[in-house]
């Protein structure tokens, strides 16, 4: 099944080592009086370069570094408080998927009379009147080139999503160098992480021919290039392998978005505050058994660009894919069953619960998933 593709790019992509070093003269491009950073402690060492040129050229530059997990709309909402009256020209986000995130809403709601609760949703978001620029310092959310946005409500602790073409940056850079100082473990997860957005996107129920060819490639770069990634971080061709395929899988996310993974994975950070990757990693190979009956051509396609042997037909191969996502999840050494995370068993059936809530990825499945499925898929994983 295919449905009409929109995709959305951003103004100007710059993606290579070193890169960072250019963004200064970017910005001082644009003009601005005011300069907002979102981005997190442990990288202002490394963008105090680009915060002495800022202010030289007389720009004035706040820096938040608040937002140290998966944001909040009370983490939102505090954030605004302090960034409306410094009223920035350009937004700047430097960070994980989280920072991305929250810079992209930043820039939206400067100036715009929706509230947040207006945004939510698909296309609600009618505009943005912000310079938006996006840099990735983990290779894992592909939020610099998404149309997504994704915030836990605190009322019902669910996570959110405001999915609007003006949340496409108007720039982004992609230095793989920033990834360099990533621990193995937060490699490890946002790693997988990306590889499910590829991995999602191929196998869909509204899978594109464009966009397969991102997703096919982002999985072939990060199977290839994950493990090396985090034995071994300062590998640079790996991290830049990993950081191609972190970008391809974002374009996924808009026109295609991700499934049933992702659905199932919402509960474990809403209720256990378990990191998206993680969560992901945890669910990938149990919901892609689930899933293989109702696209085994698919599936195999999936193992071959995971670098898996084709066997004597498209199960066999494609349960081979399985198998090396578990290595791969192994390897890396993330844990691979939800009870080596300390979640309780019984709290399975309100998972199941919560996971069938998240319908705008529910209905991209190439199966559907009924809340016995997803018990059924959980109690595995577990």
């Amino acid at each position: 099944m295919t449905q009409e593709l929109t995709i959305h790019f951003p103004g100007k992509l710059v993606f290579g080592k070193g890169s960072l070093g250019n963004l200064a003269n970017e910005i001082i491009q644009i003009a601005p009086q005011k300069v907002l950073i979102v981005t997190i402690s442990p990288l202002l060492e490394q963008l105090k370069s680009l915060l002495d040129t800022l202010e030289s050229n007389r720009i004035a530059v706040q820096v938040d570094t608040s937002i140290v997990q998966e944001p909040s709309f009370a983490d939102f909402d505090k954030l605004m408080q302090t960034v409306s009256p410094f009223n920035p020209d350009v937004v700047l986000g430097i960070g994980g998927g989280s920072v991305l995130d929250i810079a992209k809403l930043v820039a939206a709601q400067l100036e715009n009379d929706q509230t947040l609760s207006d945004m939510l949703g698909i296309g609600n978001l009618t505009s943005r009147r912000r310079k938006l620029i996006c840099v990735p310092a983990t290779s894992g959310t592909g939020s610099e080139v998404s149309p997504n946005a994704i915030l836990v409500d605190g009322a019902d602790h669910q996570k959110k999503g405001i999915i609007s073409p003006f949340l496409v940056p108007d720039i982004v850079y992609v230095d793989p160098l920033l990834t360099i100082s990533v621990p193995a473990a937060i490699t490890a997860a946002t790693g997988i992480d990306a590889l499910t957005h590829c991995l999602e996107a191929y196998t869909n129920k509204f899978a594109q021919p464009f966009i397969d060819m991102y997703a096919v490639e982002g999985m072939r770069l990060i199977a290839a290039n994950i493990v090396q990634a985090v034995q071994d971080g300062t590998n640079e061709e790996a991290r830049t392998h990993v950081a191609m395929g972190s970008l391809l899988g974002g374009f996924c996310l808009g026109p295609v978005n991700t499934a049933g993974v992702h659905a199932l994975s919402y509960p474990l950070g809403s209720l256990f505050h378990l990191a998206h990757g993680l969560s992901n990693a945890l669910l990938l190979p149990y919901v892609m058994e689930f899933n293989i009956p109702a696209a085994v051509s698919r599936y195999a396609q999936v193992a071959i660009a995971l670098g898996c042997e084709r066997g004597k037909d498209d199960a066999e191969t494609a349960a081979k894919g399985v198998r090396k996502l578990k290595y791969l999840i192994r390897e890396c050494g993330i844990p691979a069953r939800l009870r080596d995370v300390n979640i309780p068993k019984d709290v399975i059936p309100q998972m199941a619960d919560d996971a069938l809530k998240i319908t705008r990825l529910l209905k991209n499945n190439s199966r559907e998933i009924t809340r016995e499925d997803a018990i059924a898929i959980y109690t595995a994983a577990y």
